[in-house]
Parts: C-alpha cells; sequence; structure tokens
C-alpha cells in the first residue's frame, strides 16, 4: 500500500484534469519532447509546461533537459502506487458483495 497519502493525493489531483490525462497517456507510449505533448492541445506552451510541472510534482511524470529540448517520460512506479491503492479497494468491494451474494443465496 501507498504509505504517502500526500503522494497518492497529489497523483489523483494531477490526473483529475483532461489535459494532464491525455499527457500521460501519450507517454504511456513512449518518451516525448514538451513540443510534441503541446501538439494536440489548444493552448500554449507555457500552459504545457505548467501541466508538465503538476505531472512532475506528483511523481507521475520525470523530465530531463539535454540542450534545447525537454524530454518527458512516465514515471511506471508512481502509476502501480496509484494502480495498487485502486485495487485494493476494489479487492475490498467485491469480497463484501461476495459475502452479500453468499448471505442471500443463504435466505432464498
Amino acid at each position: 500500500m501507498l504509505h504517502d497519502t500526500a503522494q497518492l493525493d497529489l497523483m489523483f489531483q494531477a490526473l483529475a484534469d483532461p489535459a494532464r490525462r491525455g499527457m500521460v497517456e501519450r507517454l504511456s507510449r513512449g518518451p516525448a519532447s514538451v513540443s510534441q505533448l503541446a501538439e494536440p492541445l489548444a493552448m500554449s506552451l507555457s500552459a504545457v509546461v505548467q501541466h508538465l510541472n503538476v505531472l512532475e510534482a506528483s511523481g507521475l511524470v520525470r523530465t530531463e533537459k539535454v540542450g534545447r529540448v525537454r524530454t518527458c517520460q512516465i514515471e511506471p512506479k508512481a502509476l502501480r502506487a496509484a494502480e495498487h491503492w485502486i485495487n485494493e479497494r476494489r479487492l475490498a468491494w467485491e469480497r463484501r458483495l461476495d459475502r452479500l451474494g453468499d448471505f442471500l443465496a443463504e435466505t432464498e
């Protein structure tokens, strides 16, 4: 389980924005430059950089600047932490629903 709830909060806040989710989706296919990430978005380059800063602060994205090009890539470890948290909730609800189903089957 992810023990740092503040970091988990940052991840879900970062993913709450559709533009940032689109960037994460794009980066899940491989690294991209900031300009490549900005291409499909109807916003300024500085707005894209602000969104990337949010994703970086959340730990979901890592960037590296080489010369004049800033390359971004997904941080799989952070995505796994969020996935783990979601799966724990899903499994707990599945167990509860299974118990309810068993109870209802017994009372028929």
